[in-house]
């Protein structure tokens, strides 16, 4: 048995889940999963994600409300709007309004996921505002946040410089160079699957950088599953794979790493 895992970053409540969520999640910790945060991305997702949490006692939740959230009908897949657009029309701090008693709840330890997303067409002046304004809601709440970066490591890092959070940078794809600066502010970066990936090299100067003591793991299930089972659907046992390739990278047993992530994890959220 591979272990301790912690996987920071993951989405049970996912439709692809449905068949057999339960079942999965039971089996996980015969598999070395330790702890698990499953991460909300609106107010429609929420009560799931509250449901997981409170159901096994190694699962706890991020509750925010993810960029995508804010996509219009017409850029959406089959899943329509989000609760964000469809409930709420887009004004995001009355979402944040109805979210605000999650906070209260003690399995509830970050805010997030959250960020900026360049790649789908929301508008920036509107990602920017959410996603300051979900800083200072941690900021304010002393929880950290789950930061979603695409295509915009630029406004992240000026809005990262200018409150410094604590939090989690989830599935890090910038350079070492800037994962060095945002370590001295004491962020967390999160490397799953994509870090497995031929051509990630980014990612793999980005590790050999950092100390292994700002490194979390993460699935971002039930996407992104690492190589060798890139392609099938994710979930937290798979983050053996990429324990082991970070152990390659820092020339460490693998086991110092899964226990070293995982004693990382609890330290951001806390526990």
């Amino acid at each position: 048995m591979t272990g301790p895992i912690f996987d920071t970053h993951a989405h049970y409540s996912a439709r692809a889940f449905d068949a057999d969520r339960f079942a999965l999640l039971d089996s996980l910790p015969a598999k070395g999963v330790v702890g698990v945060c499953e991460q909300a991305t609106h107010s429609g997702d929420a009560p799931r994600v509250l449901e997981l949490a409170h159901k096994y006692p190694w699962v706890v939740a991020a509750i925010g409300i993810h960029p995508e959230s804010l996509l219009a009908p017409e850029d959406c897949g089959e899943e329509g709007p989000a609760p964000t657009v469809s409930v709420y029309g887009g004004d995001w701090a009355a979402e944040m309004k109805a979210l605000a008693p999650y906070y209260d709840d003690p399995k509830v330890v970050a805010v997030g996921e959250c960020g900026l997303d360049y790649h789908w067409p929301v508008p920036k002046d509107a990602q920017l505002a959410l996603f300051e304004a979900e800083i200072r809601l941690a900021l304010e709440l002393d929880k950290p946040i789950i930061v979603h970066d695409r295509n915009a490591h630029a406004d992240i890092y000026a809005l990262l410089k200018k409150y410094q959070p604590k939090g989690i940078v989830h599935c890090y794809s910038g350079s070492a160079d800037d994962a060095l600066w945002l370590a001295k502010q004491g962020l967390y970066f999160g490397f799953g699957g994509a870090c497995t990936f031929k051509g990630a090299k980014r990612a793999a100067k980005a590790i050999a950088a950092l100390p292994l003591e700002q490194i979390v793991l993460e699935t971002d299930c039930p996407y992104m599953a690492p190589e060798p089972v890139c392609g099938t659907r994710c979930d937290s046992s798979l983050i053996r794979y990429v324990g082991e390739y970070i152990a390659q990278i820092k020339g460490v047993r693998e086991e110092a790493v899964f226990r070293q992530t995982a004693e990382n994890a609890k330290q951001v959220y806390q526990l």
